[in-house]
């Protein structure tokens, strides 16, 4: 793994990897060389066929503040084609974050603003702490959300989009979790703890199957059942049936025993 200057990627023996966003001075804003780090952590993560999922952190106090007041106030003097550009690179960011092949969790604590939405959005999976304070900001400083946008949709659905995005509403992790953007919230001083929890939960599960379901989702959407979709999903569930780790598994259930992919470590699944 390359060496980063914006953030830092730790690889976990157990199968994992934490994406660590580390700007702390700068309550981890993101500027284009933050963009180009990202982009490229991912590419690389992307390529490691034994990752088994990826946390997605933010050292200090916030999990991120959003856009870089001073990359803010430079792309403000660039023209129309190099924002374009500047746009360009934000939605590589995106796009290849959310298609990653392997699970994704947001931890999110203390600010998450502006573009900091989109990269929660496009994980799999976020918890945060209870007052976390999150806020879809572009408007107040004439600006729209609008590479995240599609992502945000996704994530708390089109109406709840509208108010915060129109709004620029600050709201808390309590919040965020009744809009579905975190899947659970926790005293700040527990969400350490919790993120163990979570991970020992999922590395209680298949490698192969958490790729394999993540691809299947992200294939059905929410489109309509048509006879591909219908010829997808039952090739799917053939193909893991009879691979290496789906008959281990099997065998593993039946036998009353754990499968090879889980440790001594990982007895009992949580949360």
């Amino acid at each position: 793994m390359s060496d980063f200057s914006t953030l830092e990627v730790i690889r976990d023996p157990r199968g994992f990897a934490t994406l660590w966003l580390s700007r702390e001075d700068k309550n981890n804003a993101f500027n284009a060389q933050m963009i180009g780090e990202l982009i490229s952590a991912l590419d690389q993560l992307a390529e490691d066929a034994s990752l088994r999922f990826l946390l997605l952190r933010g050292r200090g106090r916030h999990f991120s503040a959003g856009a870089d007041l001073a990359w803010m106030q430079q792309s403000a003097q660039l023209d129309f084609n190099r924002n374009l550009e500047d746009a360009h690179e934000l939605g590589e960011l995106m796009y290849a974050l959310y298609r990653l092949k392997v699970p994704t969790l947001a931890v999110v604590q203390g600010a998450a603003f502006g573009g900091a939405l989109g990269l929660i959005s496009c994980c799999d999976m976020a918890i945060g702490a209870e007052d976390a304070q999150l806020c879809l900001s572009e408007v107040r400083i004439g600006l729209a959300p609008a590479v995240i946008s599609p992502f945000v949709v996704k994530a708390i659905g089109e109406r709840a989009a509208r108010r915060y995005s129109l709004t620029a509403e600050r709201f808390s992790g309590v919040r965020a979790r009744e809009l579905g953007l975190f899947a659970e919230v926790y005293p700040a001083s527990e969400l350490d703890a919790q993120v163990e929890a979570w991970v020992a939960n999922l590395l209680h599960n298949s490698p192969q199957a958490l790729r394999a379901t993540k691809d299947l989702l992200q294939e059905v959407d929410d489109g309509e059942l048509s006879p591909a979709l219908r010829r997808y999903c039952e090739n799917t569930i053939a193909r893991i049936r009879v691979s290496a780790e789906g008959q281990e598994g099997l065998r593993a259930f039946l036998e009353k025993r754990r499968p090879a992919w889980q440790t001594d470590d990982n007895k009992e699944p949580r949360p």
